[in-house]
């Protein structure tokens, strides 16, 4: 058996940004399977729901806001982990 341990110093900004990654690191793939696999389904249902005269603008509007809801969902907040 393998085992990894992995150290961070909270008290530094960077590697603590670092730490806060690596949990979250299940979260955004978990999305990023979601964006995948499932988003463009869910997003055709939603399309199908829109005014005859929507443009491709409401569209691209539905799959930002899709993606999103999986981000709140999931609790992963890009700003937090990209700075």
């Amino acid at each position: 058996m393998s085992k990894a341990i992995l150290e961070f110093n909270t008290s530094d900004p960077e590697e603590n940004k670092a730490l806060q990654r690596a949990l979250k690191s299940t979260n955004m793939a978990i999305i990023l399977f979601q964006i995948i696999h499932n988003l463009k389904k869910k997003c055709e249902h939603i399309a199908d729901g829109l005014e005859a005269d929507s443009d491709k603008y409401d569209g691209i509007y539905v799959v930002f806001q899709q993606i999103e809801k999986l981000l709140e969902e999931h609790k992963v907040d890009i700003d937090e982990l990209i700075d």
